[in-house]
Order: C-alpha cells, then structure tokens, then sequence
C-alpha cells in the first residue's frame, strides 16, 4: 500500500481492486466489532455497483474465518429506480437486472451472509431504502438510528455522480426523489450491461442526499479502481473543496474522510 493526498483528504493506493476491498472489509469489520462490544447496531452505507463488489465480498469471508457475527449490522442503501405512473412514483420491479433491491439482496447481503453461520447472518429486514412515497423520511430514520458509522462512496466515471446526486445537487440535499440526467444514466449502462439503450434506463430514482452522506455518517471512504475510474480520480483532484459540478466532492465535507484507490485508478492523479 501506497500513502498520498489529494488536498487535505489521506489517500490510499492498493494493487488492486481486491486488495483495496481486503483493506476496507478491515476497517469495516473492526467496527462492527466494537459496535457489537457496545450493544449497539452497526449501520453501514452501501451504494450498488462495480467499484464496491470486492469489499462485500471481503467482509463475508473475514466475518466467516473470525466468527463475527452480523446480526447487528444494517445496510443502509443509496437509491433506486422509480416508474412514474398514475398513482405517483413506485419502485421499479425486484426483479429487475437493474434493481438496487435486487443488487442488494443478490450482490450485498447474500455475499456476505455467505459463509456465514445463518443465526449470525444479516437479516433481510436490515436493508434499508429511502423510500418514494417519503423520501425525507430516511433522513429521520438513519438520525434516529444514531447515524450511519461508515458510508462507502463510489463516484460516477463521468459525471462525479454519487447515488442518484447529479451535477449541481447541493451539499446539503437530503434524501428526495430525482430526475436523473443523461450522463448518469449512460454510466449506469457500463453497471448494469444488460441496458442495451439509454432509452431503457429509468430517468426517476429516489436516493439519499448528499447531506444525507455528509451530516450522518461518522466515517465516509471514497473507493475508486480500475482504468474508467482514472478521469473521476483526476477531475476530484482538481477540486480544493466541495465543487456541486462533481458530487463525489462530498468526500471533503465528509467527518474522518480518506480515499482508497487502486493503482490503476491512482494514475489519473498523475
């Protein structure tokens, strides 16, 4: 591991994508052991996608070899896609190959749990999502919970978008229902590839805040790896603050704040 900075913000840089998420499921895994020392819950903060499959794939085989159990751990998502019909917005279908549910059900809790004992598993009632009907509610529900103790934070390739954040969404947005933009949704065709046009992807999701991420969480990681990466890597390095042009910016505002990158994503600070 290699160590840097990009402004204030310690930055990490690992081999690769697998090494990055050995080192974060680290982290992530110390928490929730001293959560479960003090009788409290463990509400971690999960966006869906590619940049962070090898950290949950990580933590379930670290919670398997240590005997830590799960059972206290909440997984707090960031979005989903919404339909927009007579009755107002809805969720788009569980089933669909895009749906944040099913990614994490599928990609999430399940890899975890994996080889997990099933009494010490996450149970499926612990993942979270804001929902359309209330958004602001989330808000109140991860505050009431005490906040989130670390929020895992993946940038758009091309837009810095983070969640269903655009370009120009305010630091202090809080979770709500938002009209998604051509550049998200087109890096939203490299995540889920079974898009085979823009014209598929939905353009309402509902997503937490950017203030949702900055005021409620304790800890936040932005994790970036691969050659796509390297522009969003290079583009946050030009940000001395918060720029709303690039969301992923957030980071700066963030409590205990670091960047873990991978050596490939890493040469875009060069």
């Amino acid at each position: 591991m290699q160590m840097t900075t990009i402004g204030t913000l310690p930055v990490s840089v690992f081999p690769d994508p697998e090494a990055l998420g050995d080192a974060l499921a680290q982290t992530i895994l110390e928490g929730i052991r001293d959560a479960a020392r003090d009788g409290r819950r463990y509400l971690l903060g999960c966006p869906g996608g590619r940049s962070p499959r090898t950290t949950y794939q990580a933590l379930g085989r670290l919670a398997a070899a240590t005997g830590q159990p799960l059972s206290h751990v909440v997984i707090v998502m960031m979005d989903e896609y919404l339909f927009h019909t007579a009755e107002g917005f809805i969720n788009c279908p569980p089933d669909a190959h895009y749906s944040c549910h099913r990614f994490a059900e599928e990609e999430i809790r399940k890899v975890i749990n994996r080889d997990v004992a099933p009494a010490h598993g996450i149970p499926p009632e612990q993942v979270w999502f804001p929902q359309p009907a209330h958004p602001a509610r989330y808000d109140d529900d991860i505050r009431a919970a005490g906040g989130i103790d670390l929020f895992i934070i993946a940038s758009g390739a091309s837009d810095g978008h983070v969640a269903f954040n655009p370009p120009g969404a305010p630091a202090d947005s809080t979770s709500r229902i938002i009209p998604l933009p051509d550049s998200t949704r087109s890096d939203n065709m490299v995540t889920f590839p079974e898009f085979t046009d823009l014209r598929e992807v939905p353009t309402f999701g509902v997503s937490v805040g950017l203030g949702t991420i900055a005021r409620l969480s304790r800890q936040a990681v932005l994790i970036a790896h691969s050659a796509d990466k390297q522009y969003a890597v290079r583009r946050l390095a030009s940000c001395a603050d918060f720029d709303p042009q690039w969301p992923a910016s957030i980071i700066y505002r963030c409590s205990n704040a670091r960047v873990m990158l991978d050596e490939t994503a890493a040469q875009g600070l060069r």
